[in-house]
């Protein structure tokens, strides 16, 4: 199909040139030129949306080499290496993206969320006080409440995990993060309602199950909530909320959770039955 199309576009072009006057030429190069563009940026979104993240490293580390000045490309590279989890490289490779010629307040929020990763909060707060006020995006509010997170400025994370909720049509995974901060500082019942409100945007979010079950079993709140589970997610929850339980000096009732998350995985639960042989003393 890609040859017929080319065929095609070559015999126009044939007959675009034989029709043209002496005084007009057509420039074939910058023609050509221009198509490859159009074939490289295709190429580009590909290796940022679906292409594995370290093949997509090595393919913007080459075209970055050969083309140094190419903002999209550098930014394709830093990118690529937060996708595949080489955050202390993506650190550097984002600090030469917010350096060069056309950045964006953007890139120094994607500088931010690196330097984050990175567990580099101080720095992270300092590349976000950079950004202008008027760059009001749910990534920027996101990463200001991780930051007052960091802080314990609550009422300052409350404010931008507010903001960000209202931001994104999925709220889920930001939901699940405002929940663990208020489990962090102890506002069980906050936290409990948050990880809720998480579930129902995103049934398949198995972080804020467990959470979920933190929140209450730190209440000594014993019993599973109702949510959807599979039968090894039910198991591992059990196993969550015996430890919990253990945790708030109810060892009876963490045994017997622990006694029922073995029976309910599907296969052998290893991790609880180290947990329950280490309770009585086998």
């Amino acid at each position: 199909m890609r040859h017929s199309i080319l065929l095609s576009a070559c015999l126009v072009a044939g007959v675009s040139l034989s029709a043209c006057t002496s005084d007009r030429s057509v420039d074939v190069e910058e023609t050509l030129e221009d198509l490859n563009v159009v074939d490289e940026s295709n190429l580009n979104d590909v290796y940022l949306k679906v292409s594995d993240p370290n093949e997509a490293v090595s393919y913007f580390a080459r075209s970055s080499k050969a083309a140094p000045d190419r903002i999209d490309l550098q930014r394709g590279l830093a990118s690529s290496l937060v996708r595949a989890k080489r955050n202390t490289e993506a650190v550097p490779a984002w600090r030469r993206v917010v350096q060069m010629e056309g950045a964006t307040p953007s890139d120094n929020v994607q500088l931010a969320d690196a330097l984050i990763r990175n567990n580099k909060w101080p720095d992270a707060k300092a590349v976000l006080d950079q950004v202008p006020p008027t760059v009001e995006t749910f990534q920027r509010y996101r990463l200001e409440a991780m930051v007052a997170d960091s802080e314990e400025d609550w009422k300052r994370a409350d404010s931008f995990y507010e903001t960000a909720v209202g931001l994104t049509t999925t709220p889920a995974r930001v939901m699940n993060n405002w929940g663990y901060s208020k489990l962090a500082r102890g506002d069980f019942h906050g936290a409990e309602k948050l990880f809720s409100d998480a579930i129902r945007q995103d049934r398949d979010l198995f972080t804020a199950k467990n959470n979920l079950v933190l929140a209450r079993g730190a209440q000594r709140n014993y019993t599973l909530p109702t949510v959807p589970v599979t039968q090894t997610e039910r198991a591992l929850l059990l196993h969550t909320m015996g430890l919990s339980a253990i945790k708030q000096g109810d060892v009876s009732t963490g045994k017997g959770l622990l006694r029922e998350a073995i029976s309910t995985h599907p296969q052998h639960f290893e991790e609880a039955a180290r947990a329950l042989r280490t309770l009585e003393g086998g």
